[in-house]
């Protein structure tokens, strides 16, 4: 039986208890890992790419950097980082080990492997010392954590002074009509594909609702303020399907 004093959260349009979350969003990615960046490709047809690049334009990784790629999943952002630092490091951290197994297998972790670590590690509570990392990117994950703020508040701790947070996160479309339209196509279209592609509609329904209850760009940026990050900016892209937020720790 449920703690009735236990606080709750969303798992999509779904209330559940905290400590519940954690467990569903992992069974979410178990599910999906070995197709997870097909689907990727098949859902934005393509325009995933586009902002991972936007993203590594405005990052500007630095020879030598050491980066924090939380949720990283299947490496794809460590594998752009490194590619556009020259040489440095890449921590890929995710809560589902079988993301990071698919992440392994790629060809680019064969190239790259004295440059890359796997581990397995939560959000909210990292196994890293403080001022560890100069770089601390999380893409499509955040709303997937539990409580984001604390997750924000982890990334200020293991980022070393004048270290930088980017975020890449579905957003808010700020205009109504096309925000219907986005809807129309992401909650009868992507289950579909889901199910075609991965053989699971539930995990891609669980996604489209997530994206919707994700904090706007305004509302997030004050979050990335409170966890002590300075010069916080957002760029949104395609229209604000997608968001960049950056801060700094001064």
């Amino acid at each position: 039986m449920t703690d009735q004093s236990e606080k709750t959260t969303h798992f999509g349009f779904t209330d559940v208890p905290e400590s519940e979350k954690a467990g569903k969003v992992q069974g979410v990615f178990t599910s999906v890992a070995s197709k997870y960046d097909v689907m990727n490709d098949a859902m934005s047809m393509g325009i995933h790419r586009i902002w991972k690049d936007a993203m590594m334009d405005w990052l500007a990784p630095r020879p030598g950097q050491k980066l924090l790629d939380l949720a990283g999943g299947t490496g794809d952002i460590s594998f752009r980082f490194l590619k556009r630092a020259g040489h440095g490091h890449a921590t890929v951290c995710d809560l589902t080990e079988s993301m990071l197994v698919e992440g392994r297998k790629r060809a680019e972790a064969a190239a790259l492997g004295e440059s890359l670590d796997w581990v397995v590690g939560d959000a909210m509570k990292l196994p890293f010392a403080d001022n560890s990392f100069d770089v601390y990117t999380i893409s499509f994950g955040i709303r997937n954590v539990t409580r984001p703020q604390e997750a924000l508040n982890e990334a200020y701790r293991v980022l070393k002074p004048g270290g930088r947070l980017m975020v890449l996160e579905f957003s808010q479309i700020p205009n109504d009509l096309m925000q219907k339209a986005y809807d129309l196509y992401s909650f009868n279209v992507i289950p579909r594909m889901g199910q075609m592609i991965a053989g699971d509609a539930d995990s891609y329904q669980y996604l489209v609702e997530s994206i919707r209850q994700f904090p706007d760009q305004e509302t997030f940026l004050g979050m990335v303020r409170q966890a002590g990050f300075e010069n916080a900016k957002y760029r949104n892209l395609t229209m604000g399907i997608a968001c960049l937020h950056s801060g700094w720790k001064i």
